[in-house]
């Protein structure tokens, strides 16, 4: 913060949508004009389109965060988005806006890379830098008018010869196909860092221990893991299954700068019981993943007894050293479950 660069801030939202120097409210003070805008069915609005060199720095969101708003970010001019996600899954929450904890508050995700605050205000605090330009939108595949409220900060000015540039992607697998892994992130060709992910589970069926799954990381083609964690409550750095106490009765919740388990809804605070739905996430900020040429991550659904048929529902992070086309295609808004 005391080092000075030669940088121009910008800020783009609904009062200043072209996120221009004097280009924000023109009335008195206290006079709140545009705060938010609406997005129609089938509409893709542009809520950020910005020359480079430069860096997104924080992004806001608020209004209606549910599965039908899909958030795409294009970097350098290309025509394909190298983030595309539904607005909820990429900030952590894998199910639907209107939504308590057991306790019934309003969950709070509260790490160093993306804050989730009451009541449901979405903050991101990935830095994206891009040479050329960044063009950000949001669409609306739900069959009514929905609002949002929206800020994007960053800054132009000159970035360092060797960056990476931000990409996010969503998957699911509704259920789990039993006996097989859920795979998070393949099919990455290039150089680049994997930097973590947003997981939501929904548990089925019956023995319902679900943290017996390993996480798994490929680096460069290989055909077994480098990374190899012992189970999925240990890969988000618990262990024993989340439980509050030795005796594994309640599962207990936290939220740290890099990973938590920050919400379970439900109306039951004990442990082991089914359709709990969790809400986890991981980034690996201290500890570095960095990949030359390919990168995969996989993960087990186990249980106790062996494999389970889960629901899945991920966005994985990565930086990588040119904007590339997404591994995967979003699903049809009717396919994309999150209750």
């Amino acid at each position: 913060m005391y080092q000075f660069h030669k940088r121009h801030t910008f800020a783009f939202s609904a009062e200043n949508p072209t996120g221009t120097r004097n280009g924000g409210t023109k009335g008195k003070d206290c006079d709140k004009l545009n705060p938010c805008i609406a997005i129609a069915p089938g509409e893709t609005v542009t809520l950020c389109d910005v020359d480079g060199p430069g860096m997104i720095s924080h992004i806001w969101f608020t209004g209606y965060i549910g599965h039908n708003f899909i958030l795409r970010i294009y970097w350098d001019g290309a025509d394909y988005p190298s983030v595309e996600a539904p607005v909820n899954s990429f900030f952590g929450c894998g199910y639907d806006e209107n939504f308590a904890d057991r306790d019934g508050n309003y969950p709070v995700l509260n790490s160093a890379l993306l804050l989730v605050a009451p009541g449901r205000g979405y903050n991101s605090y990935f830095e994206m830098p891009f040479r050329k330009r960044c063009r950000i939108t949001m669409e609306n595949r739900g069959d009514k008018p929905n609002t949002l409220y929206y800020m994007i900060t960053g800054w132009q000015g000159e970035l360092p010869e060797d960056i990476g540039y931000f990409h996010a992607v969503y998957r699911q697998e509704h259920p789990v196909t039993k006996g097989r892994s859920y795979t998070v992130l393949d099919g990455i060709k290039g150089r680049g860092r994997f930097v973590g992910l947003t997981l939501s589970v929904g548990v089925n069926g019956h023995n319902t221990c679900w943290v017996e799954g390993e996480a798994k990381m490929y680096i460069d083609g290989e055909t077994y893991p480098s990374l190899n964690y012992t189970g999925t409550e240990d890969y988000f750095c618990g262990s024993y299954a989340f439980g509050n106490d030795i005796a594994l009765k309640h599962y207990q919740t936290f939220s740290g700068m890099y990973v938590g388990l920050y919400a379970i809804l439900g109306d039951s605070t004990e442990m082991y019981n089914a359709q709990k739905r969790f809400m986890l996430y991981r980034f690996h900020a201290k500890d570095e993943i960095w990949f030359d040429s390919s990168f995969t991550m996989k993960m087990d659904n186990l249980g106790w007894t062996g494999p389970r048929y889960d629901d899945y529902t991920s966005t994985a992070f990565w930086y990588q050293d040119a904007p590339a086309p997404l591994p995967f295609e979003l699903p049809e808004d009717h396919e994309i479950i999150m209750k």
